[in-house]
């Protein structure tokens, strides 16, 4: 089959099962959804094909690699031979550099320059999606903050909005990934597929949610002052708590790493002795016809299902791990569609975060948000197979 019938077939799969669980069908306006189609199948050529793009890849590439030397700097420093001998390569080369990211993005939040950039890009974004400069805004937030931190910027406002606009919020964030830990990404994949991933993951999100969860904003609701997230603090106060909240996230990422590759294993080895499969090779069978709708080629479609099952009910970087195992043996297109597919963080465990971050701030909201959560890791895994079939199209 074809790339474009593959992408056809792909989009028809993914608006069906949106449309099973729209919430109203009728609000569906189909000209925004053409329209934010159009600009991503643009965005997905820019930065997969055209040199321009990948000029513009390579300069955000080597951005990050300057970043990550810095931060080797400081691990060094603490963690000495270590480091340099390779050992404990996981924690200290990927994980570490979280920490010295984070502290960047606190920076930055701290002398006003991200919330000029969400304001603005948030702002033409919201003339092309036909949502509100609320959903706008958030969307590009949850990309530079985080699914936790993001929701503080709004926290004055949680307890106004409507259940529509909580999923929306909600999915948003699971749907993207944060800055802090891109660098960490680009240790694992292909820096040009983060990228690319990045940028599609954006607008399939305002694609999906139009479907699955469309709604009119009244332009009453549309005057939004964003909160600021370390307001009083000093410098040094602000800098202090991003640099803990980056190395909270290491240590958290580690632990589910352990958690989750130990218990996968184990049932690995359960069902092997049992059925004659192991637990991951029965997920593949799951997601192989998701794979190859996507575009994988149908000899690869077990092996990448199977990776992404292994994403969705653990996280994406023991999927990341598994992929790198396979290094090699996938081809190119495989691996770059099931490269865009991993970074977001739609899965099970997000349901928890989210839901726990929001109810530190607003506790009735908070159960809003849990009382929806699998129609969450629902809605954030159809944005992921959007954008990867999308970059199917131009891989």
């Amino acid at each position: 089959m074809s790339r474009v019938l593959h992408f056809v077939l792909a989009l028809a799969v993914v608006a069906l099962l949106a449309l099973l669980l729209s919430s109203n069908r009728k609000q569906i306006r189909i000209r925004f959804i053409v329209q934010l189609l159009v600009i991503e199948l643009i965005l997905a050529w820019f930065f997969l094909n055209s040199e321009i793009g990948l000029g513009f890849v390579r300069g955000f590439s080597e951005m990050f690699e300057k970043l990550l030397s810095f931060a080797n700097e400081g691990t060094n420093f603490v963690f000495g031979k270590m480091n340099d001998e390779g050992l404990a390569f996981f924690f200290l080369k990927v994980l570490c550099p979280i920490v010295f990211i984070s502290a960047l993005i606190g920076i930055l939040q701290h002398i006003r320059v991200l919330p000029i950039v969400i304001r603005f890009i948030g702002t033409v974004l919201s003339k092309v999606n036909g949502m509100g400069k609320l959903e706008s805004f958030n969307a590009v937030s949850s990309l530079i903050l985080g699914q936790s931190e993001n929701f503080i910027a709004y926290k004055d406002i949680l307890g106004k909005m409507s259940r529509n606009r909580m999923y929306t919020m909600s999915a948003t964030a699971m749907s993207t990934v944060s800055m802090s830990i891109v660098g960490a990404y680009m240790t694992m994949l292909d820096p040009k597929y983060v990228v690319a991933a990045l940028v599609l993951n954006m607008f399939s999100t305002f694609i999906v949610l139009s479907l699955i969860n469309p709604y009119r904003v009244d332009e009453s609701e549309e005057n939004i002052q964003m909160s600021n997230l370390h307001e009083g603090q000093s410098f040094f106060e602000m800098l202090g708590e991003y640099i803990l909240a980056g190395f909270k996230v290491a240590i958290i990422v580690a632990a589910m790493l352990i958690g989750f590759i130990a218990l996968i294993a184990a049932l690995n080895a359960l069902f092997a002795a049992v059925f004659g499969i192991s637990f991951q090779g029965i997920l593949g069978y799951i997601f192989y016809p998701v794979a190859w709708v996507m575009g994988v080629p149908a000899h690869e479609a077990l092996q990448v299902g199977s990776i992404m099952a292994t994403k969705l009910v653990s996280n994406e970087f023991v999927a990341m791990l598994d992929l790198q195992k396979l290094a090699g043996t996938l081809s190119p297109r495989a691996e770059g569609i099931l490269s865009v597919f991993l970074v977001s963080f739609a899965n099970f465990s997000s349901i928890g975060i989210i839901a726990g971050a929001i109810k530190g701030l607003n506790e009735e909201q908070g159960n809003v948000v849990s009382r929806f959560g699998l129609k969450l890791v629902y809605g954030a895994t159809l944005v992921s197979i959007l954008s990867a079939s999308i970059a199917g199209l131009f891989l």
